[in-house]
Parts: structure tokens; C-alpha cells; sequence
């Protein structure tokens, strides 16, 4: 805290700007160019004018930023004129319905109204700021009527007299020390941080559309996937329960088809929770109600999105809640400015004027006017440390911001890579799955086969049967999770991909 305000001190001496080479006042006075004391309190008001900001200036936290994502592979870096790397991100997906969805987001969705009132909230602040620059004029009339008991007449009662009063004030604040100034250049970046919430807020909204409405696609084609799971079973069941009223198969063989069959639909209906509940997700995303929101079940496959990525210096300037996060330490570092500055004499100017009768007729005449103009001086003698505190307190919101600062782009370059390789490693196993799928579906139809023939139990018709089921719905969840691993990193890497 020393250094800080050692470092105060030498800005205040670099930034002073007044010129004290001139005569001094008592000079001018003795030599008669000082007229008055309204001239000496305007000639003292100027000298105090010549402004010193206190505080450090702001630079900008460094941090490290690697040169090449580790897990980024083969994949290249994207461009800024690549449409892939542009704000509307989730039409690289090619699906027309999730573009109209994210239209209705930026319209209706209620946390953006949220940010954007709090950014509104944001400038009004600034704005209240940057009015201390200025001086505050009241106006005021009062009319009373009063009587006093030291002026009797002959009857002994005090008659009762009337007083009008019609004025003005105003009070200025010169900045002196830069106080007002830093207040203004801290509401000013608290506005750019709002600014860049707001843009994170829109960034998270689009990207919690996009993977609720892939997962209620996933849950489509898992549910189509069990339909026709469900009918293949009530085939199997019928052919079984024909072979053992023709004497060969037996009941145990019944009972399992019918056991498979049930578990069939009781993953089916699962999965209609699953949509149902994706669904309503997606109607809160977009402003409306569940109940007055539907989307048609669609059962073909997922798409799948390439996944060129952003360059790690890029990544700074493109994620609004790293830029948040710059903007409030740089807020920070002006509140400590502001804290140094309170410490010191405030230098004001206050006047008044208007007109006092005890006529309402008379009260404005020249000779009811009245008028006082004069510069004051404030100072705090004691206050027990607590200004000193205050730009300790200052001084460790600093420290803490940086702290975030840094702990949001450690962060930000964790998610990305964590994406990356989850984008990475999902394709390559699935490309391994669908070959697993086209192996399961084989031995399904050989197994189905044999079982006709009379060469192998159910039991095994059953194995294959769950074997393709559940390959198909791991090959789903695995195109699902590429598509979610594609949203993320869109989102981590600031509205691109």
C-alpha cells in the first residue's frame, strides 16, 4: 500500500497542470488588480482548478497464452472471414428449424432482457458520474407566516407577520484531485463490462438452445430406434410363441421374448420423457410457455458440423466474459484512484440569489434581491482510519479482479481444449461404432436365421437382438455427444467455431 500511494503521489506530481510562477494573490492585491473578494475567490477557485488525477493508470493484467491448442489435431485454424467464425455459428449445422428457433431468442428470451436492463442500469450510472462534473442548481420558494411574543401591540398580542421567499442555489465541485474523473473512468468501464455480460448472456442463451434442441433430436432418433426395436421384438415374440404351440421351443424361450419386448417399450417411453422435457427447456429458451409450445418429432440422422478453431491470442478478444472480466479490473484500478483523491480537500464553489419580501406583491423588486457567491474548502481532520481502510479495501477489489481475470482465461483455454479433444475423440469412436452397429445388425440376421433353422436356442437371438440395439443407441449417443462437444466449443471460443 505505500508503493501504491508513493506511485499516487508521482502521478499527481507528473499530472499537475497549474501554473504557480505567476505573482502570488496577496501581489496582485497589493497592486491594486484585485478589486474585490469576489475576484480573489475566483482567482483561488482558478488555481485550484489546475486538475491532479490520483492514482495508478491502468494497464492491463498480463497473462500466458500458449501458441497452439494441445488437442487441437489436424484441424485448422478458423479465419475471421471463414462463415463458420461469424455470429450466427449454429447455421453451420444446415438445420432451417434450429435457425428459426435462434431468431426467436435474441426476441424473447428473458434472461437477454435481464442483461440487457442491467446494461441500461450501466449507463444510467455512468452517466450519473460523469454529472459531478458539472454544477447542481436548486430552485426553492416558500411563503410563512410567524409571530413573536417580544413584539406586542397595545392589546398585548403579537400580530402576526408574512415572509416570501423566491431563490436559487448552486454548488460546483472542482477536481482537484481527479476524484470525479476516476469515478467517471471507473462507471465507464463497469458499462463496457455490462456490455460484454449482456453479449455472454446472448453467446450462453443461443448455445443452451442448440444443445437442448440437438439432445430432443438425439431423443427422437433413440425413440425411433426403439420403435422399431419394439416392433422386431413382437416378431420375435410371435415366431417364438408359434414354435413352442408347434412343441419346439419352450416357455423359458416365451418368457424371454416377452421380457425383451417389455423392456423395449419401457426404453421407449423414457425416452418420450426425455424429449418432453428437452422440449419444454427449448420453449423457456425461446419465451413461450410449455403448453403452447410443440416441435414435430423428426427421426433421421443427426448432422454432424466441422470443427475448425480459433487461434488461442484470438480467443481474448473474442470471449465477452474474458472481456468482462478485463473491464472490471480496470474499473478497480480507477476505484482506487477515486480512494486515494477522497482523502484530500475538496474545493468547491456555492452561490445563491433571489428575492426575500415580506410582500408577495414586492417580492420581486430590487430591492428584495439578495445574492452570495464564494469558494468553499472541505477537509476531514479525523476519521479514525477509515478513508485509509478504504483504499485498502479498494486496493484488494484490484488484486481480487486481476485474480478473476486470470482465473477466466485459465478457464476459457480449459474448455477449449477439453472440447476439442472431446470433438476429436467422439468422431474417431464413431467411426468405430458404426462399424460395431453393421457387425451387431449381421449377427442379428445370422442368429435370427439359425434360430428358424432349429440350430441355436433363443437365448442367442436374444443376445444378438440386444447387441444391435444397444450398438445403434450408443452409435446416437455418441453422434449426439459430437454435436455437444461442436455447441460447447462454439460457445468456449467466443461465438465461432
Amino acid at each position: 500500500m505505500k508503493n501504491m500511494n508513493e506511485t499516487a503521489a508521482a502521478t499527481c506530481r507528473l499530472d499537475c497542470r497549474g501554473d504557480f510562477s505567476r505573482p502570488s494573490v496577496l501581489d496582485q492585491r497589493r497592486s491594486g488588480r484585485l478589486k474585490s473578494p469576489l475576484q480573489t475567490a475566483l482567482l483561488l477557485s482558478c488555481l485550484f482548478l489546475a486538475a491532479c488525477t490520483i492514482g495508478p493508470d491502468y494497464t492491463r493484467p498480463t497473462v500466458e497464452t500458449p501458441a497452439v491448442f494441445k488437442e487441437a489435431g489436424d484441424w485448422k485454424p478458423a479465419s475471421p472471414q471463414d462463415p463458420v467464425a461469424g455470429d450466427k455459428w449454429w447455421t453451420v449445422f444446415g438445420d432451417p428449424l434450429l435457425d428459426q428457433l435462434q431468431d426467436k431468442v435474441d426476441i424473447s428470451n428473458q434472461n437477454l432482457r435481464i442483461a440487457e436492463a442491467q446494461y441500461r442500469q450501466a449507463r444510467a450510472l455512468s452517466d450519473s458520474a460523469r454529472a459531478s462534473w458539472f454544477p447542481t442548481i436548486n430552485g426553492s420558494f416558500g411563503a410563512t407566516r410567524s409571530a413573536t411574543s417580544a413584539s406586542t401591540d397595545a392589546a398585548g398580542s403579537a400580530p402576526p407577520r408574512n415572509s416570501f421567499n423566491l431563490g436559487a442555489t448552486a454548488s460546483w465541485e472542482a477536481d482537484v484531485w481527479g476524484r470525479i474523473g476516476r469515478n467517471v473512468e471507473a462507471a465507464d468501464a463497469r458499462v463496457e463490462a455490462s456490455e460484454a455480460d449482456l453479449a455472454a448472456a446472448r453467446l450462453s442463451a443461443h448455445a443452451a438452445l442448440a444443445q437442448s434442441y440437438f439432445q430432443l433430436r438425439a431423443a427422437d432418433r433413440q425413440k425411433a430406434l426403439l420403435d422399431a426395436a419394439v416392433a422386431a421384438y413382437q416378431r420375435s415374440l410371435s415366431l417364438t410363441q408359434n414354435r413352442y404351440a408347434a412343441g419346439v421351443a419352450s416357455k423359458a424361450d416365451v418368457a424371454q421374448a416377452e421380457s425383451q419386448l417389455r423392456s423395449a417399450r419401457a426404453s421407449a417411453l423414457d425416452a418420450t420423457l426425455s424429449r418432453s422435457q428437452y422440449e419444454h427447456a427449448i420453449a423457456v429458451l425461446v419465451g413461450q410457455t410449455p403448453a403452447s409450445f410443440a416441435l414435430a418429432p423428426v427421426a433421421g440422422a443427426l448432422p454432424v458440423a466441422p470443427v475448425p478453431v480459433t487461434l488461442p491470442s484470438t480467443l481474448l478478444e473474442r470471449r465477452p466474459d474474458i472481456a468482462a472480466a478485463e473491464r472490471r479490473v480496470a474499473a478497480a484500478n480507477a476505484a482506487i484512484g477515486a480512494a486515494q483523491a477522497a482523502r484530500f480537500p475538496v474545493l468547491g464553489l456555492s452561490a445563491s440569489g433571489g428575492f426575500r419580501r415580506s410582500d408577495l406583491a414586492e417580492l420581486i423588486t430590487l430591492p428584495s434581491r439578495y445574492w452570495s457567491l464564494g469558494p468553499t474548502l472541505a477537509a476531514t481532520i479525523f476519521d479514525a482510519g477509515a478513508k485509509k481502510a478504504a483504499v485498502g479495501q479498494a486496493a484488494a477489489s484490484w488484486e481480487q479482479a486481476v485474480a478473476t481475470y486470470r482465473q477466466t482465461v485459465l478457464v476459457a483455454f480449459q474448455e477449449v481444449e477439453d472440447n476439442l479433444a472431446a470433438a476429436r475423440l467422439l468422431n474417431e469412436a464413431g467411426v468405430e461404432q458404426a462399424a460395431a452397429v453393421a457387425a451387431a445388425a449381421e449377427a442379428e440376421t445370422i442368429t435370427l436365421n439359425q434360430y428358424r433353422a432349429g440350430t441355436v436356442s433363443f437365448l442367442n437371438v436374444v443376445t444378438a437382438q440386444a447387441t444391435h440395439l444397444t450398438a445403434q443407441r450408443s452409435a446416437n449417443d455418441l453422434a449426439a455427444r459430437r454435436l455437444l462437444a461442436a455447441v460447447l466449443l462454439a460457445k468456449n471460443a467466443g461465438g465461432g467455431m
